[in-house]
């Protein structure tokens, strides 16, 4: 049999097995027509992530030991929305998709004025204690390592910040520095004259 088209006699037409013309050939589709499965629509986010820490982590079972992968990520919109996120998984990829998971549920929004925060601000988290005071503009962001990643993902253009704790945990100071962006307080509109 020569020819792959075949007419019944309802003139309907099949195609022999081996034709794939105009078939999509890129995998089984769910019945919601996803092919990974979940049945959501794809959606585009406008969150920068950044990753934090990433550590190799160990448990003693009875079999020996156990490793696995703690990420900590960043994300932010660059529009006053900023998160943090931790997480642990087998190997490096799904520990840091884990983790930007956790960190967009968990968002904080700043608020800002100017680019820069309302008023001085000091928060802590076990040993780490921050400091954040807003600057003028045009003098950029004068903060180092965790501070400068956090402000720079949330949209804050112009801080100054004083890490006054003794700690170099990376977490336990963004935590702190998460808790500092929670205790601003939005300005007030000006009222007006009557």
């Amino acid at each position: 049999m020569n020819n792959t088209n075949t007419t019944t006699k309802d003139n309907r037409s099949f195609s022999a097995p081996g034709n794939n013309r105009g078939r999509d050939n890129r995998g089984p589709r769910d019945g919601r027509g996803r092919r990974d499965g979940s049945g959501r629509p794809e959606k585009k986010d406008d969150f920068d992530s950044k990753l934090l820490d990433l550590a190799r982590v160990s448990r003693m079972t009875a079999g020996g030991r156990r490793f696995r992968y703690r990420a900590a990520v960043i994300v932010g919109d660059k529009k006053g929305k900023v998160g943090l996120g931790v997480a642990k998984g087998i190997d490096v990829a799904q520990a840091i998709d884990k983790a930007t998971e956790a960190a967009k549920k968990e968002l904080t929004t700043v608020p800002m004025i100017n680019d820069t925060i309302p008023h001085r601000v000091e928060a802590k988290f076990g040993a780490a204690v921050i400091m954040l005071k807003p600057q003028t503009s045009g003098r950029g962001l004068v903060a180092g390592g965790t501070v400068r990643i956090i402000c720079t993902l949330a949209g804050i253009k112009n801080v100054s910040s004083k890490v006054l704790g003794r700690t170099g945990n990376k977490i336990n100071n963004a935590k702190a520095t998460l808790n500092a962006i929670k205790k601003l307080k939005a300005p007030k509109a000006p009222k007006k004259a009557e």
